[in-house]
């Protein structure tokens, strides 16, 4: 079969499309078609050797895979043609791969393979800060920052269904009818006067923030959320760590929580199945991952240069086999 390895850490310029063996299920193991596979921060980090997880070389990266079973151990959960989500950590980027009942979910019905792969990490992140985390309500005001991103534009999405009103933050020109089209009810510029403006539209101040960003945009954010207002960190996307001065946080009685989905997943082992059941059900109330951009196995590299540079607006994902 065919797969992208990477060789070398030197970013997606270590990938290289190769042949390799064809895998052979062990007892318990499921044999997967790998229709798409999404494409997110993590592997790009893994291609540059920056990620928590580094696998010895060399390895196929991807973690967000949507397929069709192929075989299937005696007693699983599954069955010879389920479509099926895989959180894979490693091995997406392939035309098979093996997996287990652990790291399965059925794909909703309604999603095609490409849109299986996008629903991912990202719109469990986005439920999991939205609600294990900051406990919207309908009715609040969501600000969400780094809103062309993944995780933006999915928690954008989530926020909707959860009956609240979102403001999205955006960097990136151009953007605007894309959020407006996932949902947003009010898009604001990242420049001068930005968080003057967020917190005009939002009467005083948003009731959530959700941050994937970090980065020198932190101070100002943080003067966006409202007394009792959440603020939720989920990742570092801009690159710098920001650090708090508390007295903001104590004399607005303001909540800063983390949302380290993966993390948080090794020791709740039953969280992403009732995620995914909550979002099946959005789903089928009519909610859709975006596609923004695909790519085919061979363009992998170029993919996570795209991601890297900025290029990447919404979910880029890798199909891999037809739609059949």
């Amino acid at each position: 079969m065919k797969a992208q390895v990477l060789r070398e850490e030197i970013g997606p310029g270590g990938l290289e499309l190769v042949d390799v063996d064809d895998p052979v299920a062990g007892p318990g193991q499921y044999l997967i078609d790998i229709k798409a596979c999404g494409v997110c921060f993590p592997d790009l980090l893994m291609s540059q050797g920056l990620y928590q997880l580094r696998p010895p070389l060399p390895f196929t990266p991807g973690t967000e895979v949507s397929g069709v079973v192929r075989a299937a151990p005696e007693g699983g959960r599954y069955r010879v043609g389920d479509k099926v989500l895989v959180f894979a950590g490693i091995g997406g980027f392939a035309e098979q791969m093996l997996a287990v009942d652990e790291q399965m979910l059925p794909q909703p019905e309604p999603l095609t393979f490409a849109e299986g792969a996008a629903m991912g990490i990202n719109f469990q992140t986005a439920l999991f800060a939205l609600k294990l985390r900051a406990h919207t309500a309908p009715g609040e005001v969501v600000g969400v920052l780094g809103a062309a991103g993944g995780v933006g534009a999915a928690s954008i999405r989530v926020a909707k269904e959860m009956g609240a009103t979102v403001i999205a933050i955006v960097h990136r020109k151009g953007a605007e009818q894309m959020l407006r089209d996932a949902g947003a009810d009010e898009v604001v510029q990242l420049e001068d006067g930005w968080g003057a403006k967020v917190k005009e539209l939002s009467g005083g101040g948003v009731d959530v923030l959700i941050d994937p960003v970090g980065g020198d945009v932190f101070d100002d954010a943080l003067r966006t959320v409202a007394p009792d207002g959440r603020y939720v960190v989920i990742g570092f996307a801009a690159g710098g760590i920001p650090t708090v001065k508390l007295n903001r946080v104590l004399f607005r009685n303001i909540d800063i929580v983390g949302a380290a989905w993966g993390e948080y997943i090794r020791t709740h082992l039953d969280v992403p199945a009732m995620l995914h059941d909550e979002l099946t059900e959005m789903i089928g109330d009519g909610m859709r991952p975006p596609v923004d951009a695909t790519y085919t196995l061979a363009q992998l590299p170029q993919a996570l240069q795209d991601l890297h540079e900025g290029k990447v607006r919404g979910k880029a994902v890798v199909v891999v086999g037809s739609e059949k």
